[in-house]
């Protein structure tokens, strides 16, 4: 069973609360419905940042930066339109994430050969971007909702894999710095051993004493008597 999009919604916030991230998004298809699907949630203004109802192929290379020729192109219900639009929403707003969303909701398929309910997702970080693809059947409401919920989804899926690869790159960068830290360990133990070891071995070591011509740097001399008993040596 499919999460409301007020769910799905709500899911998406706290991830960027969690972080302190924003988001923006550009819409064609479906008219601010995904703006009004974020905002319509408490405390939005900490991490809402911008929404553009880009409709006309004029607002998306006007307000999104779109050159009208890729447009023509491509066709602005298409993967790299889709990409171009959460791409130059992003930038544009200075946010950590953009949606974009661009499809047709019928009940016709006016100027396009795509499909009724054909819809494309654009999601768009610092990282990259990722664009989806689906098709959904009903009616043009129907559509404008199964649209939205289609790029709460996205953008959900989205974040957690990067999120994932963030923590997984923590996580090696950690392992990395402990194996620096052990290693740094292992010298300075090495080190200290070593420093001990030539503090024993003083400049005195290694001397042995010998018969000296100078015999009286050490002790007094002493002549030693018959029974064994030291005798004063006379002073001449």
């Amino acid at each position: 069973m499919e999460e409301p999009t007020a769910v799905l919604a709500t899911r998406l916030s706290r991830r960027l609360i969690k972080g302190g991230y924003t988001v923006a998004v550009a819409e064609s298809c479906t008219g601010g419905l995904l703006a009004s699907t974020l905002t319509d949630l408490s405390g939005a203004s900490k991490w809402f940042s911008h929404g553009w109802v880009t409709y006309s192929n004029g607002s998306k290379a006007s307000e999104l930066g779109i050159p009208l020729d890729l447009i023509e192109k491509h066709g602005a219900v298409s993967t790299t339109i889709a990409a171009a639009m959460a791409e130059g929403a992003r930038l544009a707003s200075g946010a950590d994430l953009a949606i974009s969303v661009t499809g047709i909701a019928g009940p016709r398929a006016d100027d396009s050969d795509k499909e009724v309910g054909t819809v494309h997702v654009g999601v768009s970080t610092a990282d990259g971007r990722r664009v989806k693809q689906a098709l959904f059947g009903g009616t043009r409401a129907e559509n404008k909702d199964a649209f939205v919920t289609f790029a709460l989804l996205t953008a959900i899926k989205q974040w957690d894999k990067l999120r994932d690869r963030d923590t997984k790159a923590d996580d090696e960068k950690r392992k990395l710095d402990a194996i620096e830290l052990e290693d740094k360990i292992h010298r300075a133990r090495e080190k200290a051993v070593k420093d001990a070891m030539a503090a024993t071995r003083g400049p005195w070591q290694g001397d042995v004493w010998s018969a000296s011509d100078d015999d009286s740097a050490v002790g007094d001399e002493v002549e030693w008597s018959e029974d064994g008993s030291p005798a004063p040596i006379e002073q001449e």
